[in-house]
């Protein structure tokens, strides 16, 4: 199921792709006949006919993340090697921005990338990855832990390296990654549970939904923080680490986006056989893990297995009335391994696609 759900993310973002618009006053509601890649099975189909999808670079290994500097300037982010590529105009410059140790087991490695250009003319690149003591990277005593490191790029090289986050040693699972920078011009990270071991209850603390749990510790959310990293907002506590969550009982999630009209974000979320999921995150939100995965109550007793159906489980941690639980807004019963999740802030497409 793991192995399914990392292809998933491999897959998803293993070519660098464009959707362009076929002819724009054609009914895009009629009856589609998918575009199929007959050179690329991994050019994904699309259902609309006025589009199609084209090729701009491929790579030989699992590029997973990517944040654009310009329209034709992109950074790439490869994660089993810890090196940060440039894609300028289609082609892939001749040397790397950044080249790392990371600890590449299963989910872990290079993972998030996100850029922020700021009025003083600096350029932020924000890195988030498994860090390794080594280039030894698939070897569990080399894995230091997940790290959110700021960047400055200058002369084509990502220099000046700033820790603005370190997270405890996990398995190699449940990383999250992804980064965001929100409307507020500060950063998102989700996090997962960062899984202990199969047939394992995860870490247990109260951003789990354990009742008697430990504190926080910086798993099973999405933390937000400034670009410095200082923490914002002190949503459900007012001290280190709970100063930083801004939702907890995270399963693990590859991608957040915000709704460019309304601002509020939406997230995906990896269940486990069952129950990934589609929400909308408001400030303290909790999406129940491990108490509750879509639509049913997860049963360890025989396995990372779908127990009974309910949707208002009433024995979560609300972190003294600070965080409220609420249901998916959309759920698959059977899991699919959800990634990234955009809104298309262009017209480009179609007004129909438009944010």
């Amino acid at each position: 199921m793991h192995l399914h759900m990392w292809k998933a993310v491999s897959i998803s973002l293993f070519m660098l792709i464009v959707l362009s618009s076929i002819c724009s006053t054609r009914d895009s509601y009629a009856q589609p006949t998918p575009f199929v890649s007959s050179v690329n099975p991994f050019v994904p189909s699309v259902n609309d006919n006025n589009l199609k999808v084209e090729p701009v670079i491929t790579f030989p290994s699992s590029h997973i993340s990517i944040a654009f500097l310009g329209p034709n300037d992109i950074l790439v982010t490869e994660k089993n090697t810890g090196i940060v590529h440039r894609v300028l105009d289609g082609q892939l410059t001749k040397q790397p921005l950044l080249d790392v140790n990371v600890f590449n087991f299963q989910e872990s490695g290079m993972l998030g990338i996100e850029i922020a250009k700021n009025d003083n003319g600096k350029v932020y690149v924000f890195l988030y990855y498994t860090e390794a003591d080594g280039r030894d990277s698939a070897d569990q005593e080399k894995n230091i832990g997940n790290r959110l490191y700021r960047y400055e790029l200058i002369n084509n090289k990502l220099v000046n390296p700033k820790l603005l986050l370190a997270l405890p040693k996990g398995s190699g699972w449940h990383n999250g990654g992804a980064i965001k920078l929100g409307p507020d011009g500060n950063l998102y990270i989700p996090v997962g549970d960062l899984f202990p071991g199969e047939g394992v209850i995860p870490n247990g603390t109260l951003a789990q939904n354990n009742q008697n749990g430990s504190r926080p510790n910086l798993s099973g959310g999405i933390l937000r923080m400034t670009q410095d990293g200082k923490p914002v907002g002190r949503i459900i506590g007012d001290s280190f680490p709970e100063s930083l969550y801004f939702a907890y009982g995270i399963r693990n999630s590859f991608g957040i986006d915000f709704d460019p009209i309304t601002g509020n974000m939406w997230d995906t979320e990896n269940g486990p056989t069952f129950g990934d999921e589609i929400n909308l995150v408001t400030a303290g939100f909790n999406s129940g893990w491990d108490k509750v995965q879509g639509e049913w109550k997860p049963d360890f007793t025989k396995g990372w297995i779908m127990g009974q159906n309910f949707n208002k489980p009433d024995n979560l941690v609300d972190f003294n009335g600070k965080g409220k639980y609420s249901s998916p807004k959309f759920v698959w019963k059977d899991t699919v391994g959800p990634t990234a999740i955009k809104f298309l802030t262009t017209s480009k497409l179609g007004s129909q696609y438009e944010n």
